[in-house]
């Protein structure tokens, strides 16, 4: 390291390791946040633009969105995992070690985007049949998924870059990417889908682009090194050790965002039998619901550094406050945000489709969600807790719990007892499931950490 970057460094750690905890935590959650909803927003320009084509088309976005997440479950793999033993290595001043966990984590993500997207190509109709489309939904949705697949590697590399920056305590610079993409893709996606007449691929078309200009500005930051970690082939890894350690430690990330795939893919099956205007109805409500996820997660991503860090440095007693706060502020932020959402539900669905059954089954799921929401920070809390500070089999039992023990699960039994009903019951079930079973692994990591703090 140069003088200049081991004087970087020093301040950096001393940002981490003395700043007032809530101020910290809150200061990197704001950037986290806002580029949580600048992506759920275009997220939702997606569906908002798409839906004024067919109801049909609707549908095709949450059938494709099955299809991000396995991008986006790689690039977790990759990106928590490097992340969390990242910032783990820079609370004990090991710069060295984390720029090699750095560019593994980047190239092997690189190359599975690319496999990943050239397979899925082949199989492209099959695979949207797969995912829960109907036969009159399955033009938009290869449409659609054409561009989804191109972008792949994008999808991966962006994710664990964004991830690594967070993990360094640069929340602002991952911000800029992803705000930026985002951006782009709200003001594409009308010209694209309307003035250029591209319908549906106008809107994959939008996506694609973004997300490669969000690929290319994070990039930047690692070339130009606005940040610790660097990406370089001369710091790739080719030991099965250092891979495994990213792989286990993001393997709960990736089977969260894995199971969040395989339970839209169940979701659109079980809710074909009652028409397109369902598939289209839980589309639109979960996209909103995870508006408020997203702002949730965007706090949580704001306290994963903060505890890894100190963690890594031994302060635990900062780690237990970073816990302390995350619980009850996410709590009262998604409290508020739930309720407005309860309050302005036919509403919200009427944005984006008028259809009578469209609205009365969406405002329906999205009430129920609202509820369960409120007990969202808990689950979370938790989850993020344990993989931040590498208690790998914690970590991947709880994120192993809501979309995969109890949704699918539910899914499935639910509606075969109550009928619609028991469909749009189902993931507030498996939320409020999710948090039971967190409370006491959290409370009991909790004293724990009072204790080695009070030696």
């Amino acid at each position: 390291m140069t003088d200049k970057e081991k004087k970087a460094a020093d301040l950096q750690y001393k940002k981490m390791t003395e700043t007032p905890v809530k101020r910290l935590v809150f200061s990197l959650s704001i950037p986290t946040v806002i580029s949580m909803l600048i992506t759920m927003i275009y997220n939702m320009a997606d569906t908002y633009f798409v839906s004024k084509i067919s109801v049909s088309a609707s549908g095709a976005t949450g059938i494709v969105f099955g299809l991000m997440s396995i991008f986006q479950a790689f690039g977790f793999l990759y990106g928590q995992g490097a992340g969390s033993i990242i910032s783990r290595l820079l609370g004990k001043k090991d710069v060295e070690n984390a720029r090699r966990f750095c560019s593994t984590a980047f190239f092997s993500s690189l190359f599975i985007g690319v496999a990943a997207s050239v397979l899925c190509m082949f199989f492209l109709e099959r695979l949207m049949l797969v995912l829960g489309s109907t036969q009159t939904i399955l033009p938009y949705a290869k449409a659609y998924g054409i561009y989804i697949l191109i972008a792949g590697p994008a999808l991966t590399t962006s994710c664990v870059m964004n991830n690594i920056l967070r993990y360094e305590g640069a929340a602002r610079l991952a911000m800029l990417g992803l705000t930026t993409g985002g951006l782009l893709n709200i003001a594409l996606d009308p010209l694209l889908i309307f003035v250029f007449d591209m319908g549906i691929s106008g809107a994959g078309l939008a996506t694609c682009i973004s997300q490669y200009i969000s690929m290319i500005i994070l990039l930047f930051m690692f070339l130009k090194k606005k940040c610790q970690c660097r990406i370089k082939l001369r710091y790739f890894s080719f030991s099965l050790k250092t891979a495994w350690e990213i792989v286990a430690t993001g393997f709960p990330s990736f089977i969260r965002n894995g199971l969040n795939s395989i339970s839209t893919m169940v979701l659109n099956m079980m809710s074909a039998p009652y028409g397109d205007e369902c598939i289209a109805a839980m589309s639109i409500s979960n996209r909103w619901a995870m508006v408020i996820f997203s702002v949730c997660v965007g706090i949580g991503q704001g306290f994963q550094p903060v505890s890894a860090f100190n963690f890594g440095a031994g302060k635990y007693d900062r780690v237990r406050k970073s816990i302390n706060f995350l619980w009850s502020y996410g709590t009262a932020v998604v409290t508020v945000l739930a309720g407005l959402s309860f309050a302005f539900a036919p509403q919200i669905v009427s944005l984006f489709r008028s259809d009578e059954q469209v609205v009365q089954i969406g405002t329906s799921v999205l009430r129920y969600m609202c509820i369960a929401l409120v007990v969202l920070p808990t689950a979370l809390t938790a989850n993020m807790t344990f993989q931040s500070v590498g208690k790998k089999g914690r970590a991947l039992l709880l994120a192993s719990c809501q979309n995969g023990l109890f949704f699918i699960p539910l899914v499935i039994i639910l509606p075969k007892m109550f009928g619609l009903v028991g469909l749009e019951l189902a993931q507030p079930v498996a939320y409020a499931s999710a948090a039971i079973v967190s409370i006491p692994f959290l409370l009991a990591f909790r004293s724990r950490l009072k204790r080695a703090g009070n030696k």
